[in-house]
């Protein structure tokens, strides 16, 4: 006998997502583009947590605000005892003036959801509603993290430093990808994202006159010196087959052409994906940076400061997860290569085995790429994302 849509059974996960999501997508895509208009940067997200709040409240789930300053922490509890798993979505903006010309586009001058963001945190609502209709099936509970200031790669910490981690077993994460179309996903197993740290170089010379050197002490040629050294990090004090970037990306010094000036500062940041390549890149910038007050007769101060680590996908859940993407959605994963770009939720997967998914939102004939004052991310990844995270959440606690 066959069976039509409508008569399908009601506890078939697939059909019964894909309707859930449908039924809330127009929803959810006004919201997307109201909190797109109002950006909010890292630890600014007053107006986006309070969005959070009031749709967590309308949905009968139990919250938590001011989490991580300005975090929301809503909680599903299933309708059996089980595992916790967290699911993140971060929510701020960058301090970008938008120029793509959207009817629903910023209206925060030299603010914009150019990350995606506004797209992350709707997408986690619409998860919230499907698995509350879906509660008591689940085996466990539901954490529903909605962070501040990833951008300032400082928000995980501070949801974690205030307990949000505390009994939970397992975390998910998720990042739209405008290098991959709508409809399809991805992942990365092992190390996927990178440690970021950040040196900063002050040397010191001694100021005099350009036609006079040797009255002087000059730290523009010092700092010549440590660029000159700093590339060579990669190339001659780090294992070829472990990805490494050393980037200088500041250096300010002088103010005339004529004068020798008394400090140069520069700046840069170390992004690596493995322990041994992130020991060796510091101790090498530190060397470096010693040896030229006995080269160049400078005094300098490098200030090494550790950022997030690497985020590193566990197999433990990222094979489960991935498994429940196709089974929702077909054949739409495939593996993806590490990006040496650094993601906050690194902070979780420390702690607890944690998988990061890839959705894509490229739309069809464009080229976007994130951090872009003119992105514009394919909304039909919301929908699809719902979906994705839902049938992970409900398989994962089966």
């Amino acid at each position: 006998m066959s069976i039509n849509s409508s008569e399908r059974l009601s506890n078939d996960p697939e059909t019964r997502i894909r309707d859930a999501v449908a039924a809330i997508e127009p929803g959810l895509v006004a919201i997307r583009r109201d909190i797109h208009a109002h950006p909010e940067l890292a630890f600014e997200e007053v107006r986006t947590s309070g969005i959070v709040a009031a749709e967590l409240a309308r949905m009968g789930i139990p919250h938590r605000t001011g989490v991580g300053r300005t975090g929301v922490v809503g909680t599903i509890e299933g309708g059996r005892p089980g595992p916790t798993i967290a699911i993140r979505a971060d929510m701020d903006a960058l301090p970008i003036h938008e120029e793509t010309g959207q009817e629903f586009a910023s209206v925060v001058p030299g603010k914009m959801h150019a990350c995606g963001h506004d797209i992350h945190t709707t997408t986690l609502l619409g998860v919230a509603e499907v698995l509350r209709g879906l509660a008591p099936q689940l085996a466990g509970r539901v954490v529903l993290v909605f962070q501040p200031a990833e951008e300032a790669l400082g928000g995980a910490a501070a949801m974690v430093a205030d307990g949000v981690l505390d009994g939970v077993d397992m975390a998910f994460g998720f990042h739209n990808q405008p290098d991959m179309p709508v409809g399809r996903f991805g992942y990365v197993r092992g190390s996927t994202l990178a440690a970021a740290d950040r040196f900063d170089l002050l040397i010191r010379g001694k100021s005099g006159h350009a036609a006079h050197p040797e009255l002087a002490v000059d730290p523009i040629v010092a700092a010549g010196a440590f660029i000159a050294s700093a590339q060579t990090v990669v190339s001659r004090e780090i294992d070829p087959l472990l990805p490494a970037v050393v980037t200088i990306g500041m250096v300010h010094g002088g103010s005339a052409p004529n004068i020798i000036p008394e400090t140069v500062e520069l700046r840069g940041t170390v992004r690596t994906l493995h322990k041994q390549s992130r020991d060796a890149a510091e101790a090498a910038l530190r060397r470096f940076a010693a040896g030229l007050d006995a080269t160049h007769r400078t005094s300098s101060t490098l200030t090494y400061r550790r950022g997030v680590p690497p985020l590193i996908n566990a197999d433990s859940v990222l094979d489960p997860a991935i498994a429940a993407v196709a089974r929702q959605l077909g054949d739409v994963v495939a593996e993806g290569r590490p990006s040496m770009g650094a993601e906050d939720f690194a902070e979780f997967a420390e702690r607890v085995p944690s998988f990061q998914l890839r959705i894509g939102s490229g739309a069809p004939g464009r080229h976007d790429h994130l951090h872009n004052d003119r992105y514009q991310p394919d909304e039909r990844c919301i929908g699809l994302g719902v979906q994705a995270l839902s049938r992970i959440a409900l398989d994962m606690l089966a």
